[in-house]
């Protein structure tokens, strides 16, 4: 690749994000080969905790505004005056530098109008950055925004679709046809995932590819589980589809039986206060922490001292769910080995059997089964461990993922393909 012939801008609904730390590793892998990015952001972050990693990325980050609104819908209607005239100076400012931006306007009939607004102000800066390519991540507001703004700015773009934009009750499907349909390529971080979209969208997603997140794993060093103590471990957000409310009645169970463990849940959300008095109710006090958000090299720290980790994920009632948790991956890379649940991608990860453990999803019996399994047998521990490595090596090493990226940034849009087509058949 000539790296110097593409400048690619990143979008995203917020950055950084603590939970998001798989964009910060694909930013910092293309880094690696002097690809020229630059980030943009739709809202401010509302994390208080930021992974360690996020300082080692070089790319300008720059935040595009709403325009300030009155109440009600996102509609014109409900800008104030003042806020009226400053939107419509910025389009007439706009208009300077995007060619035929006028007549372009009319591709965004039907859009929010705060999403308009950054589209232009974005395509705007992709003229004067010359930016070459635009890549979003998750196909909601990121990727309405991106949609637009390459079409104002005639440049191709790309998104990756991971989870709640792909499941969530609240998607779209003829706006999430759209995406798929103008995109240059559509990324999905799962075999699961690629599945799903071809069903649900027909011969427009037949392009979708996947490309598996991916770790540095020279930032990863492996040691052995067979020596740990008796630790079970899980780190995400305590919201619904992370299915800890599932792990603490499988801890109950793992009491019950006389097992020996402690566990710690690392992360913050909204459902703390609910599971705090889930652990008091049936009295884990002694036995289930939840110890909080933490630093990525504490976090790292915790999961290498644990000799299992639990991904007890579901799928919530709205529909959302994961797609391929990072910490997963982490944990795999560290030598932790995992329980996980028959969620989307997860057992394309955790292989049964090989890789690690996977159970029905709202099952704590099964689920308490399985970790006391690991608990008890080092031998076994040390198995998956080794083969999960193996595993994270071969098909989930960032740099050759990110390669894998980098060529749809090279390749032409779908509508200069459709032209050659044309061309060559003499339409």
């Amino acid at each position: 690749m000539n790296k110097q012939s593409i400048r690619v801008g990143y979008v995203l609904k917020r950055y950084p994000r603590y939970s998001e730390t798989f964009v910060v590793n694909e930013i910092l892998a293309h880094e690696t080969v002097g690809l020229d990015i630059d980030i943009f952001a739709l809202r401010p972050t509302n994390d208080s905790h930021f992974q360690n990693i996020i300082a080692k990325v070089r790319a300008s980050v720059t935040h595009i505004h709403k325009p300030i609104q009155g109440r009600g819908s996102d509609s014109l209607n409900t800008l104030s005056p003042n806020a009226a005239s400053y939107f419509w100076a910025e389009l007439q400012e706009i208009s300077l530098v995007i060619p035929d931006f006028w007549s372009k306007l009319a591709f965004a009939a039907g859009e929010r109008a705060s999403t308009v607004y950054q589209a232009a102000w974005l395509a705007r800066e992709v003229g004067l950055r010359q930016i070459t390519h635009l890549h979003a991540h998750f196909g909601s507001v990121a990727t309405s925004v991106t949609r637009l703004a390459a079409h104002f700015a005639d440049v191709p773009y790309t998104f990756t679709a991971h989870a709640k934009d792909i499941f969530h009750n609240s998607v779209d499907p003829e706006d999430m046809r759209r995406k798929i349909r103008d995109s240059a390529a559509v990324v999905t971080v799962s075999n699961y995932n690629r599945q799903y979209l071809r069903q649900v969208y027909g011969s427009v997603a037949d392009g979708v590819q996947r490309i598996y997140n991916g770790l540095d794993l020279t930032q990863f060093a492996y040691a052995s589980p067979r020596n740990r103590p008796a630790q079970i471990i899980s780190v995400g957000r305590l919201v619904e589809k992370k299915g800890l409310s599932i792990l603490i009645d499988a801890c109950a169970l793992l009491k019950q039986w006389g097992c020996d463990f402690q566990c710690q849940i690392v992360g913050t959300g909204e459902l703390e206060s609910k599971l705090k008095a889930q652990i008091e109710a049936l009295g884990l006090v002694d036995q289930v922490c939840l110890v909080g958000a933490r630093p990525q090299n504490e976090v790292f720290e915790l999961v290498q001292q644990a000799a299992v980790f639990a991904a007890p994920y579901i799928i919530g009632k709205d529909g959302n769910r994961d797609g391929l948790p990072t910490v997963l991956l982490e944990a795999m890379a560290l030598g932790t080995p995992c329980v996980g649940t028959d969620v989307t991608g997860i057992p394309e990860l955790i292989r049964h059997e090989q890789t690690g453990l996977i159970v029905p999803q709202e099952n704590p019996n099964a689920l308490a089964l399985a970790l006391q399994k690991l608990l008890e047998n080092s031998s076994l521990r040390v198995k998956f461990a080794t083969e999960a490595r193996k595993l994270m090596e071969s098909e989930f090493d960032i740099h050759a993922n990110a390669t894998s990226l980098r060529q749809l940034f090279q390749s032409p849009s779908k509508l200069e393909n459709l032209n050659s087509h044309l061309m060559a058949i003499g339409t």
